[in-house]
């Protein structure tokens, strides 16, 4: 069977869809929606698409059997369940809704709806995060003791779009957006929930009401302590997760490298080429699609992400640490 999508959001993660399902035999993209009417005949002229103004009525004449929602945060709940209401299984960008409630209706609509909703968390899809779990499967390098992530970037760049820097359309800031990543591949590599976060951040940009930093310490429900530090102001830029075990080390330059210590100095690691992340995810979502297997991103998993990200900033409200609320 070949599956029919469309694309709801024409903003520059779409773009990243849109090649990726260019390359996919089992997929077809059809039409592209986005409120700004320029950009979605732009990308409808690139891919051989049709454009649309408003999304619904895309998934209403279209009638996609995949809807893949790029939307800004504010958005994600209202589209998911329309587009899951309409019989269209689900590929939505994370983070799945600015809160817990909110991933609980979109969670309802899609169990009433019978279809299947994946939420894109990349991170399992990446070739030197996935190399990282094969070898931590394998127990060589002992018990898990620590995970120190650190990623500092300039947030505020002029090229972000500005709906990213106002809290009550994206949710947060940098720990929203990019600090959920950090938490998705802490949980992961670190196979269990985070069940505790002590949480400082700051608000010192000069547009924005978002935080711009914030150093997190959180521990998951086997006791495996881990980091989060993160900076969008100006300073040199990091993307660098290091995983500490009783007989080694790993770290993580995700997307670039891979290196292990068995007690001594860093040696890179070979990682084999794959496909892109994006291919990888659609392909997740056919095969849960056809076998009606739940996602590994899914529904319940990305909303405990969102659970933990609201009590890193209720922590840092209250000052003091806060359970995650399951």
């Amino acid at each position: 069977m070949k599956y029919r999508a469309a694309i709801v959001g024409g903003g520059g993660i779409a773009v990243g869809h849109l090649e990726a399902l260019a390359g996919m035999d089992r997929i077809e993209c059809v039409a592209v929606a986005d409120v700004q009417e320029e950009r979605a005949q732009k990308l409808a002229s690139t891919y051989g698409i049709r454009p649309y103004v408003q999304y619904k009525e895309m998934i209403e004449r279209e009638k996609p059997d995949i809807a893949v929602i790029t939307l800004p945060h504010f958005l994600h709940k209202e589209a998911a369940v329309f587009c899951a209401e309409q019989g269209c299984h689900v590929l939505l960008e994370k983070p799945m809704a600015l809160n817990t409630e909110e991933c609980d209706e979109i969670i309802a609509a899609v169990r009433r709806s019978k279809v299947t909703l994946l939420v894109g968390h990349t991170q399992h899809y990446i070739a030197e995060n996935r190399e990282a779990k094969r070898i931590m499967e394998q127990n060589w390098l002992g018990e898990l003791v620590m995970i120190i992530d650190a990623r500092h970037t300039n947030y505020f760049q002029a090229q972000r779009p500005r709906w990213f820097l106002q809290k009550e359309l994206a949710g947060g800031g940098i720990l929203t957006n990019l600090g959920s990543h950090s938490v998705d591949k802490i949980q992961w590599l670190g196979g269990a929930p985070i069940a505790r976060v002590r949480a400082a951040v700051s608000y010192e940009a000069a547009e924005g009401n978002v935080e711009g930093s914030g150093l997190v310490f959180l521990e998951n429900n086997n006791g495996v302590p881990a980091t989060v530090s993160q900076s969008g102001y100006g300073g040199a830029p990091k993307d660098e997760t290091e995983l500490i075990f009783t007989k080694g080390m790993i770290k993580l330059h995700t997307g670039q490298s891979l290196w292990i210590s068995e007690g001594g100095t860093y040696v890179q690691v070979p990682v084999e080429p794959q496909e892109a992340p994006f291919v990888l995810q659609f392909n997740d979502l056919l095969n849960c699609i056809e076998t009606g297997a739940e996602p590994e991103c899914s529904m319940e998993y990305s909303r405990s992400i969102v659970a933990v990200i609201q009590s890193i900033y209720r922590s840092h409200e209250l000052k003091e640490e806060q359970t995650v609320p399951m």
